[in-house]
Formats: C-alpha cells, sequence, structure tokens
C-alpha cells in the first residue's frame, strides 16, 4: 500500500538552541526543496504565534518563499487557523498564491486559537472563537466562489480553484464531512480516536464542488533511521520540547539529543518525556515500513502528511530519504 499512497511534508519551521529564527526559515525552504526532488506530493507549512521554539508565525508568506523556491512540489498551509483572520483576508492571501504559482497552491484551515491567554488577547480572539469555525469556513470558501453576500469581491480569489482542507479531529471532521472538503487528521499516536473520526467523516461526508468523495490525509511522526537508536534519537528533541511545555507553559527551541538526555527531569517531566517518546512510526526503515503497511490498512488514508521534527537536520533529511526511498524506490 505504500507504494500507492502519496507522501507530503509539514515542517513548523522550529527552531533550535544558539541559532537565529531567521535559519529556521530558511532551513524550511531548503527542506521543501529535498521534500520536491524525493518526490513528496505536498510542502505544507504552519501558524504559531508567539511562541519561543517555532519560526513560522505567517504560513502564506512562507508558502509563497517555498513555493518561489520550488517547481513542481504542490505548497501549502497546514494550517492557517481561521478563528485567528478574517475570512476575507485569508481568501485574498490564498488569491494572491495561486494566481503567481498557478496550480499548485493548497489551502489547508485548522480551528485553534492562541497558544496562551497573552497570545489570544494580542491576536483579539479568545477560545470561544474556534465554535463559530464552521460559519467562518463557509464564508471563506463563498469569497472563492463569489457568493458573499457583502457586494464585494475578494481580488484576485473569486473564480479561482485553491484546494481547501481541514485539520480536524472530532467535530471537525464532521464539519469537514458536511462542508464536502478533504480532511488532513492526527496524530498516529491516537489511533483509536483518529479512526474514530475518519468513521465519521466518511460516514457524514456529503459531496461538494470541492470533492467528490472523502480524502482522508493522516498527519503524524514518521522517522526510518538506520538503526532502533538513531530513530530515537532523532524524536529525542521534540519529545523533551513537549514535556518542557507541559510544565512550564512555554515551547523551548529543540536542543541535542546529547544534551536533552543529560538533563535532569522531575517525575511529571519523566512522564511527558518518556510518552512524548512513544506511539510514533520509528525505527529502522524496515519496521516503519511494517507499521506503515499497519496504519494504512487500518485508515484507508489517501495521503501520509509527515511531521517529524529533530534538532540534527542531517539526521533528519537522511529520513525523509530513507522514506520516500519506500514509496518512490526508483527515483
Amino acid at each position: 500500500m505504500i507504494a500507492r499512497t502519496r507522501f507530503s511534508v509539514l515542517d513548523r519551521s522550529r527552531t533550535r538552541e544558539g541559532r537565529p529564527a531567521a535559519e529556521a526559515l530558511r532551513d524550511t525552504v531548503a527542506l521543501a526543496q529535498e521534500a520536491e526532488a524525493l518526490g513528496y506530493h505536498r510542502f505544507w507549512v504552519a501558524e504559531h504565534h508567539g511562541v519561543p521554539g517555532v519560526a513560522g508565525s505567517a504560513p502564506t508568506v512562507l508558502a509563497a518563499a517555498v513555493a518561489a523556491a520550488t517547481r513542481t512540489i504542490r505548497v501549502g498551509t497546514g494550517g492557517v487557523m481561521l478563528p485567528n483572520h478574517r475570512s476575507l483576508v485569508v481568501a485574498e492571501q490564498f488569491g494572491v498564491l495561486e494566481a503567481l504559482f498557478p496550480g499548485r497552491i493548497d489551502m489547508g484551515l485548522g480551528r485553534s486559537v492562541g497558544f496562551t491567554d497573552g497570545v489570544r488577547r494580542a491576536l483579539g480572539r479568545d477560545k470561544e472563537d474556534a465554535e463559530d469555525f464552521a460559519a467562518q469556513l463557509g464564508e471563506l470558501l463563498g469569497w472563492f466562489a463569489g457568493t458573499s453576500p457583502t457586494g464585494v469581491h475578494a481580488r484576485p480569489s473569486e473564480g479561482l480553484r485553491v484546494p481547501p482542507f481541514v485539520l480536524a479531529l472530532g467535530e471537525g471532521a464532521r464539519i469537514a464531512a458536511r462542508a464536502g472538503l478533504p480532511l488532513v487528521i492526527g496524530d498516529l499516536r491516537g489511533r483509536e480516536k483518529m479512526l474514530r473520526g475518519i468513521d465519521a467523516y466518511r460516514t457524514g461526508f456529503r459531496p461538494s464542488p470541492w470533492a467528490a468523495e472523502p480524502y482522508v490525509v493522516i498527519s503524524g511522526t514518521v522517522a526510518p533511521a538506520g538503526t532502533e537508536e538513531a530513530a530515537r534519537r532523532l524524536l529525542v528533541p521534540e519529545a523533551w520540547s513537549m514535556a518542557y511545555a507541559r510544565t512550564h507553559g512555554t515551547f523551548p527551541p529543540l536542543a541535542p539529543a546529547d544534551e536533552t538526555e543529560a538533563r535532569p527531569m522531575t517525575a511529571k517531566q519523566r512522564g511527558f518525556y518518556d510518552a512524548g517518546l512513544a506511539g510514533h512510526l520509528a525505527g529502522t526503515t524496515e519496521q516503519v515500513a511494517q507499521q506503515l503497511e499497519t496504519v494504512l490498512k487500518e485508515t484507508d488514508a489517501d495521503e501520509v502528511l509527515v511531521t517529524t521534527s529533530a534538532y540534527d537536520r542531517t539526521a533528519l533529511l537522511d529520513s525523509y530519504r530513507r522514506l520516500a526511498a519506500l514509496f518512490a524506490p526508483g527515483r
């Protein structure tokens, strides 16, 4: 099933200890070029605000840089958090991207609001704004269809076709189904919850002008390496960042694996850290291939969106190359 499945990349522009945010953004663009050469289908960037460990705060701006540096790979967002923005502005931004890079732009949309109360206040949003996601989504799609009741027309967006995707679990999956849009769902560690979301999506799907049938993208960390230990070390920096965030309320830059493993941890941090290392599709290339076959059989997914983060960029690129050798062995 691996060879019949599309594989794509979502990069969060993770910062690394002692290195500037600008380097993380340039690394994202360089990774997109590598992903294109390896045969990945899409390359998406994310939206985070006020997070020390993430440089990607303006996804449509970064997507423009990625699209300009590549030629064939599809480029998009995973995603623009719709509750943070006015739908007209989002439509205009993606309209400009599609006009500049026709036939290559994806519009991945999420329903999360800011990471902390302070960020939400700075954005002028609160948690309740996410509850209006279905209406916001309909309004956004209306700008492309030219059906806004305001008498205003989105330029150059109106009449352009920018494929929308909904990033979701739970209620978000049902919203995607009712709207007739492709679904991006994760993470791979929460398999039972993910399968319930996929079932609800497929059961409730209504064909639309955007999609005639359900389309499921499963998302998560996929980390093949030369040995099991090398794969585990790829996961260590992100696992510590998550553990630190859960106990301090802020998400730090990635640190080297050796440094992370040598640091003292409280029992609570150790619990979060160990949980952060577990459940990913990681191991030798052969082990990951077997894990992927199992997940693809369980989900019948159309596409896998890989979200692996690591401090060691050389090891990360090697992992993406090993994965590409599984889905595009002759490339």
